[in-house]
This record gives structure tokens, sequence and C-alpha cells, in this order.
């Protein structure tokens, strides 16, 4: 039996989980969700990433900064404890991937020139260290692509897409995955639920995004990686498709972009 993989939360994070990320960890491995990326934001979370990968079996972590908290290290040395990080858990096999990164420009809690400098910076870091990238992209398409497209050998994935099928043909034609969480199940917008349900399946990665975006039924609870196989179980019978059909080919594909 092929378990779910948890392609990208938060549970490590002492910011939403203070006291019972063990207990959320369990859960999920209780659920036979057996391993988890545990995503990075700043500074801190990355560490606190990396520190709950080594500690857990079945987890890993990506180190980034989200762009809301760029303009927190524009001109500082996130990248050398970045790469500091790598190097001490090289053995470990811990550190897979570099992200949450991207451009926010709903919220523009960072400028946006400061949003595109440290984006490049982490870009150039994720091909320096031949690293995949879990990419957040909110209304910045527009200058998203030509910064991506100024790097070669770049991989990743558009995590909690939301966005046009335009933008993910883009996506795909330049060989990313897409992220699909608790939104594909709760959505009422037509066009985004068609989306969805047209993703190649070799193309989507399942995900929580925990403790945020909880899926349908357990909306009003504090979304864990247990929940992303409510995410596989929507998946499947939007496509008419075996449950586990889903679960191995998403496994598949997370293995494969992050080399777990």
């Amino acid at each position: 039996m092929t378990h779910p993989i948890d392609s990208h939360c938060h549970i490590h994070d002492s910011e939403f989980y203070p006291e019972n990320g063990q207990v959320v960890y369990e859960r999920a491995r209780s659920a036979n969700v057996m391993q988890m990326i545990c995503v990075g934001t700043d500074r801190r979370s990355s560490r606190e990433a990396v520190e709950f990968a080594a500690t857990h079996d079945g987890c890993y972590a990506t180190l980034g900064i989200h762009p809301h908290d760029a303009k927190q290290v524009l001109g500082s040395d996130y990248l050398v404890e970045f790469s500091r990080l790598i190097s001490s858990t090289r053995d470990q096999r811990v550190i897979v991937g570099v992200g949450e990164i991207g451009l926010d420009y709903y919220y523009d809690h960072s400028p946006r020139d400061i949003q595109q400098r440290v984006l490049e910076e982490q870009l150039q870091f994720a091909v320096d260290h031949d690293l995949p990238v879990s990419f957040h992209v909110r209304d910045a398409y527009d200058d998203f692509w030509p910064l991506f497209d100024n790097f070669h050998n770049l991989r990743g994935v558009l995590h909690s897409f939301t966005d046009t099928a335009d933008q993910a043909e883009r996506g795909l034609e330049r060989g990313l995955y897409i992220g699909l969480n608790g939104i594909s199940t709760f959505t009422k917008n037509a066009a985004q639920a068609a989306l969805y349900a047209q993703i190649p399946l070799q193309k989507i990665l399942l995900e929580t995004d925990a403790p945020f975006l909880t899926p349908s039924p357990y909306r009003g609870n504090i979304n864990e990686p247990a929940y992303v196989v409510r995410v596989a179980e929507h998946i499947a019978q939007t496509r008419n498709l075996g449950q586990d059909f889903v679960v191995s080919a998403t496994t598949t594909n997370t293995k494969a972009l992050f080399s777990i």
C-alpha cells in the first residue's frame, strides 16, 4: 500500500503549533501519512523545520524566506546560515528543497522590488545547491515568470495554486508541479474547480499547508497533515478514479521532485 505524502506543511513551526506539533505528527502517522515536508518561511521557521525533520522519522525540511518577510532579510547573511544548515545535515538527508519563496502582491507586506530581489537571491541559491523549489505566487505572475526564466535548471511546485488555467499551463510548460490542498475541496469558483479536475495527475502534489486551508468536511478545525487524505479522496471522486491510484501517482510525483 502506498501512503500519501503531505508535500507542504508547517507543523514544525512554534508560531502555529507551540504545544502540539508532536501530537499532530503522531496523528498523521496514525492516518498513514508517513512522510511530511516541513516548509520554512523565515530564518526561525527554517531552523525549526530542520530541527523537527532531523528528529522525526519521515519528515523533511525546506529552507526559505516567504515574500511577506523579504524586507526582514535583504542585505543580511541569511543564505550563509542556510548553507551552513545544509552542510551540517548533509549526511542525514534532511533538507530537500528551497521554499516557500516567491512573490505576493495581494498583501504587499514587503515592497515589490525587495520581494523580487530576495526571490532572485533564493533562486540562485536553489540552482547552486541543486534543490527544488516550493513557490508561493499570488497576484504576481506577470513579474514572476520573467524572473523564473532568467534561471536554468529550476524545478519545483506552484504551492497552493489558485490562479488561472493559463498560469497553470505556463507552469506545466516549464516542467513545474501543481500543489493541491484543501482549497480544492471547498472552492465555490466553478472555473477553479474545473481547473483542479483537469491538471494532469502526473503533475499534482498533495499538500495541506497546515495549519491553514483545512479541507472539507473539517472546516473550522486547525489543519494538519492527517487531512491530506481528504485531498486525495476529493481528487479521486472528481476524476472517478480509485483513491489508491491517486495516492500512488502523487506520491511518486513528490518523491521524484524532492528526491525522498
